[in-house]
């Protein structure tokens, strides 16, 4: 199928800013999707609130447009229910980190077959501009004018550790590269996660003076370096870039196939005792 043929085309032209990555992100979920010839039909999308959630109103998959924060809670119960169906939540860094965090670190511990993909534009974009737990220190925005003072997460160690089972990084710059990890996401039978850098030239570019879409496409490419291509470089050469490319895989036994297997093993339980209890009673007769 082309890749046109996955949007609801009546819903085009979007509403993103000009120059956000957004759309960027958007169009490699669908690539990925395409390249592995997905049955649309088998496909669910769930998003929170945020830019990031804008993307299901313009996919044409069954998709879900929850509250903020919840999206994961939301997809738990569309995978138990449906545990055949590929569960995918596109969110962002305010709505999965700040809000949702709780919800994003017990998936992740769950192993839940979940592909978790955060647009990661290090700013709340949708509601003028303040500062989310992705934002890097230092860094302006509309609730810190005069520099932001909190550390951010490294969202991909805080998946790792909490235990998602494939981690990696992609950007709205290095296309390919975002598309081939969304791929090994889909594939990977338990909680996928994606942070994929997104760059918001109305908000974050202007603020701090990085400038519009084209200058914020350098300053993701100027800021980040391949995993593969940092592990043979001098530790001065990395320092202060941010990695990028697969960083965990290690595949483990998923949560919704274990609730099935319990579900099984229980109803067989009962199944005997319910056989045992009209043998007792055919005996008594």
């Amino acid at each position: 199928m082309p890749a046109l043929d996955y949007f609801r085309k009546e819903r085009l032209p979007h509403i993103w800013c000009p120059g956000c990555g957004h759309g960027a992100i958007t169009g490699a979920l669908v690539r990925a999707i395409e390249k592995l010839r997905i049955d649309k039909n088998k496909v669910v999308i769930v998003s929170g609130i945020g830019c990031s959630s804008r993307a299901v109103g313009y996919l044409d998959f069954d998709t879900l447009h929850t509250a903020h924060g919840r999206a994961l809670a939301y997809a738990t119960g569309i995978k138990l229910s449906r545990p055949e169906l590929h569960v995918i939540v596109m969110t962002g860094d305010g709505d999965c980190t700040a809000i949702g965090g709780n919800h994003f670190i017990h998936a992740a511990r769950r192993n839940i077959g979940i592909t978790t993909i955060i647009m990661n534009n290090e700013i709340y974009g949708m509601t003028s501009g303040q500062y989310s737990p992705m934002t890097p220190k230092g860094m302006l925005g509309t609730t810190a004018p005069y520099g932001n003072l909190e550390r951010p997460f490294d969202l991909c160690k805080l998946a790792i550790a909490s235990g998602a089972t494939y981690v990696a990084r992609g950007t709205a710059y290095h296309v390919p590269l975002t598309i081939d990890i969304i791929e090994k996401a889909l594939l990977n039978p338990g909680f996928s996660v994606v942070e994929a850098i997104s760059g918001c030239p109305t908000y974050f570019g202007r603020k701090n003076k990085i400038g519009g879409a084209v200058e914020m496409l350098d300053w993701i490419k100027d800021s980040t370096i391949n995993v593969k291509a940092a592990a043979v470089l001098p530790p001065e050469k990395v320092a202060g870039k941010v990695l990028i490319g697969e960083l965990h895989s290690a595949p483990e036994a998923e949560y919704a196939a274990l609730y099935m297997e319990l579900i099984g093993r229980v109803q067989r339980r009962y199944d005997d005792y319910i056989g045992e209890v009209r043998e007792c009673a055919s005996n008594s007769d």
